[in-house]
């Protein structure tokens, strides 16, 4: 068994993405655009993201019994990833997105989430053993609230490392805020948590310092092609992203994170993880699809 276990609890979609001029406005239809179905969701993609750059992953999510869950499972083994705990709804299909991108690589997407909904507390259970011999735990929030809370608690007591991606954005109580190592919003996210509107690093700063005051040890707000600022002991820092021509923004703070738990279980510093993170996100968005845009370790200099 390899050291550095990472467990990913979270999603597994089935991505169905049309790539046109623009995104369509209310009412509108906009013909001429190209099809793709690829794997996606947001557990599922860090997850395979983590693994395909050296993380020892294992992933707690749920799928419907259909074709749609069958490849994701078939997807997850060939990436080395452990599906132990991918657990078979009977009841739910799995998940699906519907994501338009327009020419600029900026996306919409409708998510469906079928069995990501049913991942309840009972998996987290099942899952424990496991989760108690990980080195960190990286959630998202496509699954229900009560069950990130539950793992949270968990893994807390243990002395666990949890990092949270607070995606799709929503109000997060502050018991669940005290008990995570650290949180991963973009400004979007970070403005709904703090009620500080993120526009720049100064107020990013300011957002990352009111979530610092609910117990949180470090804070990742990540701002896109401007990169992230890193908020620690009462200091933030900024990274910046490599420069490059974006084609599909689809995924890319999926892949940030799946990096950045990499990082981390291997023991990098802040600057240097986030900095790892920054890289692997900025060639993910010059690919299309969510986890078919993942890099590999080799593809990281």
């Amino acid at each position: 068994m390899r050291a550095n276990k990472i467990t990913v609890i979270g999603s597994s979609n089935t991505d169905m993405v049309i790539k046109a001029s623009k995104l369509p406005a209310p009412g509108e239809t906009i013909l001429g655009g190209d099809f793709f179905m690829n794997p996606g969701g947001k557990g599922a993609n860090q997850a395979v993201a983590a693994a395909r750059l050296g993380g020892n992953v294992s992933l707690v999510a749920k799928v419907g019994n259909d074709i749609f869950g069958q490849q994701a499972k078939a997807l997850f083994e060939a990436d080395n990833i452990n599906t132990k705990h991918l657990t078979i709804d009977p009841t739910h299909p799995s998940g699906i997105a519907l994501i338009t991108v327009d020419q600029h690589g900026e996306n919409c997407i409708v998510v469906a989430s079928g069995a990501n909904g049913s991942l309840t507390t009972k998996e987290i259970d099942d899952a424990k053993e496991d989760i108690l011999q990980s080195n960190l735990i990286l959630m998202q929030l496509e699954i229900p609230l009560e069950t990130v809370e539950y793992a949270t608690e968990i893994a807390s007591k243990a002395a666990i490392k949890v990092i949270l991606n607070p995606a799709p954005a929503t109000k997060l109580s502050d018991s669940l805020l005290s008990k995570l190592y650290m949180i991963t919003p973009n400004e979007t996210e970070a403005e709904l948590i703090s009620g500080i509107p993120v526009t720049d690093f100064t107020s990013a700063e300011t957002a990352a310092r009111y979530l610092a005051n609910k117990g949180i040890r470090v804070i990742v707000i990540t701002m896109g092609s401007k990169g992230a600022l890193v908020f620690n002991d009462n200091k933030a820092i900024i990274v910046s992203a490599p420069k490059v021509e974006a084609v599909d923004t689809t995924a890319a703070g999926d892949v940030f994170n799946g990096a950045l738990a990499v990082a981390i279980s291997e023991g990098l510093d802040l600057k240097e993880a986030v900095e790892f993170a920054c890289k692997a996100a900025s060639i993910s968005v010059t690919r299309m699809g969510a986890q078919a845009s993942a890099p590999s370790r080799s593809e990281i200099s």
